[in-house]
């Protein structure tokens, strides 16, 4: 495969499945005796949902795991809602990225646990366990290579608000709903400065779901859009789609989506020895098996399974942007307002 313009497979997220095990030995594998219930609040896609909740009514038959959708904007307003009532409605949270994980640690709503799987983790996690990475959301550009090839169009995450071929025929997603192109804005302002902002709207760039954008590269109503590579990957297996992912020559923008537990003060069940169980099975070899086959890189460093038809870890992740986390949320308005100073946004 080319670095820059690789033919991915399918846009998917990962088909998370839980096994589980005793308390002393959770990553053991085989049926527990853990019991009760789990609620989980998740912006994992609705389909994925379905198929999660099928493997834990196998593998957990006394464990009743609730979930509960909704894009990054939605969950936030929620748990704000609940905070404010003294007690959340989950036991859970599965999260787009890792600022909003922090932003609740600040809160004290998270409960530390130090799982034996951190060792082999090559993404940051928090120090005390309160949140691990999870699967790795990677935004790319991508494009139809049936319509155009890409000595027509820009390779970078730079020339995408700058390069007047693409003006009036690009797409990205709402970084007032979704927390992976908040992380991904963030990110490229501090990069490129204001101008990126500004760039984007004089390109006249679309705000908009990744499927509406996916169906105008088809079209060709679009040149390119950033859109995260599963998408792109979930098209190409499920419909065989011929759209291809761009690795910009300035960088991946890598987003550790996080899972964590409420602590006993907040969490709806207290139920806290099945939410342990369950994030030492998503961080196990098993468990990131389960991300990679759902178009997921995996956020351990010992195993070699990529997504289909994706690119090696070592090769997609060679140059990453950084991410400033704690801007993320703490500048979040800021940021927000600024963006919308710039780029026209359909609320």
């Amino acid at each position: 495969m080319k670095k820059r313009a690789t033919a991915v497979v399918l846009l998917g997220v990962a088909a998370l499945a839980f096994v589980s095990c005793k308390k002393e030995s959770k990553t053991a594998g085989g049926i527990s005796d853990v019991s009760g219930k789990v609620v989980i609040y998740t912006s994992m896609y609705e389909d994925i949902i379905e198929a999660v909740s099928n493997i834990l009514e196998e593998k957990f038959p006394n464990l009743n795991v609730e979930f509960f959708y909704g894009g990054t904007g939605n969950i936030q307003a929620k748990i704000a809602a609940e905070r404010s009532a003294g007690k959340l409605g989950c036991d859970m949270m599965m999260v787009a990225e890792p600022a909003y994980s922090l932003e609740l640690k600040e809160y004290g709503m998270l409960h530390s646990y130090k799982s034996p799987e951190a060792a082999a983790l090559s993404f940051e996690y928090d120090s005390d366990g309160a949140w691990y990475p999870v699967r790795i959301c990677t935004m790319v550009l991508a494009y139809n290579p049936e319509k155009y090839s890409t000595s027509e169009i820009p390779t970078t995450f730079k020339e995408f608000a700058t390069d007047a071929r693409l003006r009036g025929y690009a797409s990205m997603s709402n970084p007032l709903t979704s927390g992976t192109a908040m992380a991904s804005i963030v990110a490229l302002l501090d990069a490129y400065g204001e101008d990126y902002f500004v760039g984007l709207g004089n390109q006249r760039v679309a705000i908009e779901s990744g499927s509406v954008a996916l169906t105008k590269l088809e079209t060709g109503e679009c040149k390119e859009i950033m859109i995260l590579e599963e998408s792109v990957l979930k098209k190409r297996e499920e419909e065989g789609s011929q759209l291809a992912c761009i690795y910009p020559d300035d960088g991946v923008l890598c987003i550790p989506s996080t899972v964590m537990t409420v602590n006993e003060q907040w969490c709806a069940n207290n139920n806290i020895e099945a939410c342990e169980i369950l994030t030492d099975w998503l961080l196990s070899k098993e468990g990131q098996k389960c991300m990679v086959d759902g178009w997921m890189h995996s956020v351990r460093g010992d195993v070699d399974y990529v997504p289909y038809d994706s690119l090696s870890n070592s090769e997609v992740f060679a140059k990453i942007i950084p991410i400033d986390w704690e801007k993320c949320y703490k500048e979040r308005d800021t940021i927000r307002t600024l963006f919308e100073e710039h780029v026209t946004v359909k609320k």
